[in-house]
This record gives structure tokens, sequence and C-alpha cells, in this order.
């Protein structure tokens, strides 16, 4: 039993890692419920990645891919009434799960969120505008990532900050070494690695 378990687990890592080697895309939007499930949440919990990426009350933060939103609320709420979060996604079907999110009842205080359909290459905010930029599993999914990292440069302020976390499950899961040695290319400082191997955030400041 233990055997057949290892072997599901390996197999579940593995084969969306193979698929991806030949057709890259970003996530697909039916995928959405499952990035933000307890399972999920269990390897990247949002209080951990709010703490760990530095998000404080009264911030402008860009979530950049954010998907179905599985961090745009929680960020939201860590913000405050005072902060603002701009959630960025190229797949107009995600965006729509997380408004079909902001629409419940329970999320109906939540004022500071400004969605938007547009490209990590071509953001929609002016020049050092952001004070931090939140990447969870999305920088890997995007084909130009130097390009997108410059877009980001562009539109944080002078010593903001660029938090960008990962997560082994992901087909895209990049080892943290990798996404140090991007980053720094891309005129990024690192100011603090935590997690583990399997789970990472590293906070990087703009220069």
């Amino acid at each position: 039993m233990a055997a057949a378990i290892v072997g599901i687990i390996i197999f579940l890592i593995a084969a969306p890692r193979i698929v991806k080697k030949w057709y890259h895309r970003p996530a697909p939007a039916h995928i959405g419920p499952f990035l933000s499930s307890p399972l999920r949440f269990l390897m990247q919990p949002p209080d951990k990645i709010i703490e760990r990426s530095g998000i404080k009350p009264g911030m402008t933060v860009l979530d950049l891919g954010c998907g179905s939103g599985a961090f745009t609320i929680p960020v939201a709420r860590a913000v405050g009434e005072q902060g603002k979060v701009i959630a960025v996604d190229i797949q107009r079907a995600m965006l729509r799960q997380l408004k079909r999110k902001l629409a419940k009842a329970k999320n109906h205080d939540i004022k500071n969120i400004e969605v938007r359909h547009d490209s990590a290459y071509n953001l929609p905010m002016a020049d050092g505008t952001v004070d931090l930029a939140l990447m969870v599993t999305s920088l890997p999914e995007m084909a130009e990532r130097e390009r997108a990292l410059r877009e980001v440069r562009r539109v944080l302020k002078p010593g903001g900050i660029l938090a960008v976390s990962e997560m082994i499950i992901d087909p895209d899961f990049p080892w943290r070494s990798t996404t140090i040695k991007l980053c720094e290319g891309e005129g990024f400082v690192v100011e603090e690695s935590l997690g583990k191997w399997w789970s990472y955030t590293v906070r990087f400041r703009r220069k």
C-alpha cells in the first residue's frame, strides 16, 4: 500500500512536467478550484505567504498571475482599507472565478481589489507606483520571464519588494537557486529566503 501511494505521488509530480516540456501554457482555468483548495493551502498557507512576502497594511500590492484569486482576497484583507491589490492575469476565465469569489456575501466588505486582464509584459500601472509585487507559482509559467521581471521592476517603487513563492507539485517548479539567479539577473537583490526546499518564498528588493 505504501509503495502504491508513493508511486501515485511520483506520477502526479512527474506526469505534468513531462506534458509541460512539450506543451507550454499558463495553468488552465479548470484547475482554478484546486488553486484555492485545502490541499494547496497545506503547502502554501495564505498567512505564511503573506508573512514571508512582507505584506503590510497600507501597501499597494500587485498580485501578478493571480489566477482564480487564491491569495488575492487574503492579501486584500492584509493590506486593509488603506491598501490596494491589483490582481492581474492573462486568462479571462481565471479572472471570472476571482470575480465570483468577490461576489459572495462573505467578501462584500472587500473594496480594495482592482481586477485587470493584462499581460505581465505590459502592466497597467505607471512607473514606481507599487510597494510589493507578489508572484505565487506564476513566474515559471511565463515564456519570457526576464521581460516580465523587467516590467515588474518598472512598476515597483525604489526599494520595493518582489516576493516569489514556488511549490514542488507545480509542473513548472524551479529550484530556489534558479529563481534567485533569474531575479538577480534583472536587478533584484535577495533580502530573505524562507521555507523548505519543496515550498519556498524568496523576497527580493528592487535596486
